[in-house]
């Protein structure tokens, strides 16, 4: 399957708050230290659909922290026996999301982003979202506004959402420093 014939099955979608991804964050968060404990991993819910009131894609992320010592091609793999798919895989950083099918999006769909301990600059953009309404409604009008041109581009509409993330989540890690 070609990039656009997958993002033409797997549109960019965007959908009021829906209050059960909390609870779905938290149980898939369980399976995964369940998954990982051997790993002593920090989970978080991360992304839109960890701020309340805002338009999100209807796809919860999660960030699995891995202290150093331990071999992210082990975690990779204990993750791909329990059924996530590997979308991309570095030295330091591995994508994975479940929810995926032939067919077009499951009804739970996730991103599961593990990464060394520390690499977690979403953590700061989302305290700072949920913190800040005005800056989280200005994110959801941003989403709604690159709507139209990238529903079937994945990489341009994360792209496109690029300079706003990075400058909010400088402002975050001067706001929280030392917090």
């Amino acid at each position: 399957m070609t990039l656009q014939e997958l993002w033409e099955l797997f549109p960019i979608v965007l959908t009021p708050h829906q209050p059960h991804w909390k609870e779905w964050a938290i149980t898939e968060i369980e399976h995964i230290a369940k998954l990982l404990g051997g790993y002593s991993p920090t989970i978080t819910h991360i992304g839109s659909t960890a701020v309340p009131d805002i338009m999100a894609k209807p796809i919860v992320d999660i960030l699995v922290e891995i202290p150093i010592g331990y071999h992210l091609t082990a975690v990779r793999g204990t993750m791909e026996e329990a059924g996530y798919i590997c979308m991309s895989s570095s030295e330091t950083r591995i994508s994975l999301n479940k929810g995926y099918t032939p067919d077009g999006f499951a009804e739970k769909v996730f991103h599961v982003h593990v990464r060394r301990s520390g690499d977690n600059d979403e953590i700061y953009f989302l305290e700072y979202l949920k913190n800040n309404p005005a800056i989280a409604r200005e994110y959801e009008l941003l989403k709604l506004g690159l709507l139209t041109e990238f529903r079937n581009n994945r990489d341009g509409y994360t792209e496109a959402k690029t300079e706003f993330v990075k400058r909010i989540t400088r402002l975050a890690k001067n706001h929280y420093e030392g917090k």
